[in-house]
């Protein structure tokens, strides 16, 4: 199987490395050549500089790892010429070209898997059990909670030119660190309205939002809410819920579950704790998630992210910008 990999920035570098690991080494690499990243790794490989070049190698897959506002401009003819797509979350920066993209996938019988890793977690598959056994009892609220300091995140890079700082690329804090709105959509279920705060407050010298505050209600009397920055030092990432009978809390960077259960209103909670697997690494959900696509490809399964989940992301994500710039509440329209 042959794969085109569009962008060799530090998530194309990734897909590349794992592929590899994986035994596929039928790659062609589609660059621009504006990555601050070093190139004798890549001088193995057939690499194009423009699309249909790339494309005329005929792969039967492409991952879309370019900046996220140029995601569209490769899926489209990627998925008309038949290419099976694995696309970097979020799927695009607007809803412009979706339906066109739905269309190709549609017309073409292409496959899709969108990009969210943390589908993979070992913490969140665990949680979803939970969930699903109904540990906590009924779901009644939760809370996500991820803020991570962006100069911090490429330092081979001036932060201010990476595609999360710059707005003609796609970057923002909601657009960048949109995961939690994902998992709580895979956990709970699709959000029946959503009402959000998010803007440039910080001192970085970037011209995007920075700190977002998002609150989604559900049909089912449950409600979510999620922080979202680019300035917390040191970071955080966590996810509490709140059921009828107990509570899970679980924090990304110890990788630890807490369960804690009441009998009643007079009797101590409960605790149990679940941890990561001890020889477990970030890596492993992104190569969970590259061997789930080759198998998907296969005909093995469905994506655990479909196309219309990864549109209706971006749906939440541009209802929580326009009630950011309204002021007013949005109902979204799954």
């Amino acid at each position: 199987m042959r794969f085109l990999i569009a962008g060799l920035g530090s998530i194309g570098r990734r897909h590349l490395r794992n592929l590899l690991a994986l035994g596929e080494d039928d790659i062609v690499l589609y660059r621009s050549g504006h990555s601050t990243l070093p190139t004798q790794d890549l001088s193995r490989f057939p690499i194009a500089h423009d699309l249909q070049t790339a494309l005329d190698f005929h792969p039967d897959a492409v991952i879309v790892s370019n900046p996220t506002a140029l995601h569209l401009s490769v899926a489209i003819p990627a998925a008309r010429q038949g290419c099976h797509l694995f696309l970097e979350k979020p799927i695009s920066h607007n809803l412009e070209g979706i339906s066109a993209l739905q269309n190709m996938v549609q017309q073409n019988n292409v496959k899709v898997l969108v990009g969210f890793q943390f589908r993979f977690h070992p913490s969140l598959l665990k949680i979803k059990q939970l969930l699903l056994e109904g540990a906590i009892g009924r779901p009644l609220w939760a809370r996500a909670h991820w803020g991570e300091y962006l100069p911090n995140w490429h330092p081979w890079e001036d932060y201010r030119q990476g595609y999360s700082a710059r707005t003609e690329l796609g970057g923002g804090v909601l657009l960048t660190l949109c995961h939690p709105l994902d998992y709580l959509t895979w956990l709970f279920g699709k959000a029946e309205k959503v009402t959000a705060m998010l803007g440039k407050f910080s001192d970085l010298d970037i011209s995007v939002e920075d700190i977002a505050e998002v609150i989604l209600s559900y049909p089912h009397q449950f409600i979510a809410s999620v922080h979202l920055d680019y300035v917390q030092r040191p970071p955080q990432h966590w996810l509490e819920i709140m059921g009828s009978k107990g509570s899970l809390q679980w924090n990304y960077y110890t990788g630890t579950i807490e369960l804690n259960l009441s009998e009643s209103a007079d009797t101590e909670p409960q605790t149990q704790s679940f941890a990561l697997p001890t020889d477990f690494e970030r890596n492993d959900m992104f190569l969970a998630e590259m061997r789930h696509f080759i198998e998907m490809i296969q005909g093995g399964h469905d994506p655990r992210c479909s196309l219309e989940e990864g549109i209706y992301s971006l749906k939440l994500i541009m209802a929580a910008k326009r009630s950011s710039q309204t002021g007013k509440q949005q109902v979204l329209v799954a």
